[in-house]
């Protein structure tokens, strides 16, 4: 007699998801490139990938001109898919648009990205608007999207908020989206409880966010460390921040250095922000190098 499948397998076999076509071979060395921090290597085979229609090779290729710092490459790639309906793109065209200074521009297709329910973008588009000096209309659109549940959104809010010296405002906000489903918000509350002086609460949430995998728990609990004098519990979370990959992380490591007198262990890390678009890193490498950042 045939054996029949029991219940699980049966229920298994209707509800199988679907497996997603195997990854082609200049897309999966443009995404190893990637990993190792290369972007502008990564850049070649992922054209090459695209061109010959590899799965998810799209993606990557807009990864990759982002992290190099590539805006115009990556305006001419995006423009014209996002002008024939793939939304999907509009928000990192934004992204490239804001970097390139055309904010009028970078702020409609930001709209038309969050219109589209494309979370993420509201970050982008509230930095947009702080930039431009329209705090009140970033506060909305980082609420509305923390209201929506994007989990960088309450850090961004607590943060305008702290930058504007709204202490109460940052402290009703952290508070109402603390939750450690979204470890990013305990960073949000780790920064206000260090502006309260609440040292051991803040050191505690740093912590849990780390543990948690937020976004940026490394990079925020060096900078608390730094600025009660443990240099060396800093370096350690900036090393982590690094390893963790966290945004910035080239840029962050490179100011810390420079700040606490190795100029050129700073180096490295600054050239590295700097082939990721990193006017910051430009200018603090040109004055490592002697040069006035302002001369063309």
């Amino acid at each position: 007699m045939t054996a029949q499948p029991d219940e699980a397998a049966r229920t298994d076999a209707v509800h199988r998801i679907p497996v997603p076509p195997p990854e082609g071979p200049l897309t999966a060395a443009g995404r190893a490139l990637l990993e190792q921090h290369r972007a502008w290597e990564a850049v070649e085979p992922l054209r090459r990938a695209v061109a010959s229609r590899e799965p998810g090779s799209a993606d990557l290729l807009v990864r990759a001109y982002l992290d190099s710092g590539s805006w115009t490459a990556a305006i001419e790639f995006l423009a014209p898919l996002v002008e024939q309906g793939h939304l999907e793109f509009a928000g990192r065209l934004g992204v490239a648009l804001a970097e390139l200074g055309d904010h009028s521009r970078a702020e409609q297709v930001l709209r038309l990205a969050v219109a589209q329910r494309e979370l993420p973008a509201a970050n982008d588009l509230a930095l947009l608007l702080r930039a431009d000096g329209r705090f009140a209309e970033a506060v909305r659109v980082l609420t509305d999207a923390a209201e929506a549940g994007d989990p960088q959104a309450p850090d961004n809010l607590v943060a305008l908020h702290l930058e504007a010296e709204d202490l109460a405002a940052a402290v009703v906000a952290a508070e109402r989206y603390a939750d450690e489903r979204r470890p990013d918000a305990l960073v949000a509350l780790a920064d206000v409880r260090a502006v309260q002086g609440r040292d051991a609460e803040a050191e505690s949430l740093y912590r849990r966010a780390g543990e948690l995998g937020a976004v940026r728990a490394h990079t925020a609990y060096a900078a608390f460390l730094v600025a009660r004098g443990d240099l060396d519990g800093a370096d350690r979370e900036y090393r982590e921040a690094e390893r963790h990959n966290e945004p910035g992380w080239a840029w962050t490591i490179g100011r810390f250095l420079l700040d606490t007198g190795r100029p050129e262990a700073a180096r490295w890390y600054l050239e590295m922000a700097v082939t990721w678009g990193d006017r910051a890193a430009a200018e603090a490498l040109a004055e490592l190098d002697g040069e006035d950042p302002a001369d063309d």
